[in-house]
């Protein structure tokens, strides 16, 4: 069975031979038929010159390939390498050793004297703490001009965001589809004519977002309305499901906090009724109006942190998810949960009472993608010449557990409905309820990032926060939970278009081993 299941003929090679427009079925031949004929020909169940002519080719041309096969063979089956074994050589020469001393500093987070103590204890070489320094200052001033050469026409949807170093403000913003950022830049202030210059600077190289998105910070609001009027500027997600969290939270570990404090008072009052003395009637008569007033003060509790978990998952799962809610419907819910928490403010006002006005101050913003929502689904039924109500109800069975037979219910109605247009209506749906955006999270993931060049010294100038720029956005993904980024840079996602190797773009050659 062994001998059977090795040597198997190839019935292509006639066929390739007669279809090769040069004659040479050598060079029609893939991977897997060479990978076959180099087996045979290790096998030995057949002769060369019979594996040649079968397939059509030279006897060379088989030994080539036999030749590979037993080079793979040697290479899977080699003895483990030693540690003191040299596997390569590589040649070392001066720009060898700025580009990696620069790579340490960005791909590694090194600090200068971390470069130096690395040449000096890995390399022997003797590499100062200034001579890394001019390095990082001469590859700031050749980045400088690919930030600012880089047309921002392709920015679609814009983050927007302040972060701190030493209390002082760095704007940052970037491109939410492709990370893109496009803005980097340390201020004085953070006020609305300091974010309207740096918007504007950013619309002479093209930048027309259709929309962005930022918190609820006074100063980007009123910057980007004097330099993008018609540009919506919509609320964070996140940023309001983040106020509200904590507050589910506190109340829950208040209402535990009831009930440890009940079932105490309860303890000592059973304590002394066993005792049973004349003489603590009246302990006993005050501890039961403790525990009364125990009791009552629990139940309280206990129903404001239930009722306002309720209005926190509708809030979330609801009004602000990416589902089939009409926007009017949306804004009638929304209005009936700031209400409910208006309601019980008196109940925790330190808690309540800041979230219910982030909450009624920003409702049209935060709601500002449901209504984009809208829209594009009316589209999208107008171009497949649907019901808006079935385009809906497909946006609906997305959110459905496939597990849920309610799911495949409503999907054999959908299919009955839609016939066979269903799987390419699904797909253009799909779609667009992945390309909805409602947080910055982007800004966030660049925030942390710079967050860990940032410890590394106390001030940060405009300088360093260019070179972190360009590294940022030239540097490929490793990976990503999005298939389409791994293996490009940020610069390729906006652009479309490939580009060298960040060193090699900053006039460094990368060096090959030998």
């Amino acid at each position: 069975m062994e001998e059977t299941d090795v040597c198997h003929s190839i019935p292509v090679v006639c066929v390739l031979h007669q279809a090769s427009p040069d004659n040479c079925p050598a060079k029609t031949l893939g991977p897997n038929e060479r990978l076959t004929l180099g087996v045979q020909a290790l096998a030995g169940h057949q002769t060369i010159s019979g594996l040649a002519d079968d397939a059509g080719v030279s006897r060379k041309f088989v030994y080539q390939q036999a030749d590979r096969a037993q080079a793979a063979l040697d290479d899977a089956f080699a003895p483990t390498v030693a540690d003191d074994q040299v596997l390569f050589q590589l040649p070392i020469t001066k720009n060898w050793l700025k580009q990696a001393a620069l790579a340490l500093t960005l791909i590694c987070h090194s600090s200068y004297r971390g470069v130096h103590e690395f040449y000096r204890d890995v390399l022997g070489v003797n590499m100062a703490v200034g001579t890394v320094h001019n390095l990082v200052r001469d590859a700031i001033d050749k980045a400088r001009p690919h930030n600012r050469s880089q047309h921002l026409a392709n920015v679609s949807i814009a983050g927007l965001d302040e972060i701190f170093q030493n209390r002082q403000p760095v704007l940052v913003g970037a491109d939410i589809h492709s990370t893109y950022c496009f803005l980097l830049s340390a201020e004085d202030q953070r006020d609305g004519d300091t974010w309207a210059l740096r918007l504007l600077e950013c619309q002479d190289r093209g930048f027309a977002p259709k929309a962005t998105i930022a918190d609820f910070g006074t100063g980007i609001r009123a910057g980007q309305k004097r330099a993008l009027p018609g540009t919506p500027c919509r609320g964070d997600v996140f940023h309001a499901r983040h106020e509200l969290t904590p507050v589910v939270t506190f109340l829950e570990n208040r209402a535990y906090d009831t009930i440890t404090a009940q079932d105490k008072l309860e303890r000592q009052r059973a304590k002394l009724q066993q005792q049973g003395r004349r003489n603590q009637s009246g302990q006993r008569a005050s501890l039961s109006r403790k525990v009364a007033a125990a009791a009552t003060e629990q139940a309280k509790a206990i129903t404001l942190a239930d009722d306002v978990a309720v209005l926190a998952r509708w809030l979330g799962a609801d009004v602000l998810a990416v589902s089939a809610l009409a926007y009017a419907d949306r804004c009638a819910l929304f209005d009936f949960i700031v209400a409910e928490l208006q309601a019980r403010v008196s109940q925790c006002p330190h808690r309540l009472g800041p979230v219910g006005t982030l909450l009624k101050n920003h409702r049209d913003q935060l709601l500002a993608f449901a209504l984009q929502l809208d829209e594009d689904l009316a589209k999208l039924a107008v171009d497949f010449e649907v019901p808006v109500a079935s385009v809906r109800d497909l946006l609906d069975l997305q959110t459905l557990d496939k597990r849920q037979p309610l799911r495949w219910q409503k999907e054999a109605v959908l299919r009955e409905q839609l016939r066979g247009r269903f799987e390419q209506i699904e797909q253009a749906v799909r779609a667009l309820s992945a390309q909805v955006v409602r947080a910055s999270s982007i800004i966030e993931n660049i925030n942390s990032r710079l967050r860990s060049y940032f410890f590394l010294r106390r001030e940060v100038g405009s300088g360093y926060l260019e070179l972190l720029q360009f590294f940022l956005n030239h540097r490929r993904f490793l990976r990503s939970e999005h298939p389409e980024r791994v293996d490009k840079s940020p610069a390729e996602l906006l652009t479309g278009q490939p580009h060298p190797h960040w060193l090699e773009m900053l006039g460094y050659s990368r060096s090959c081993r030998n």
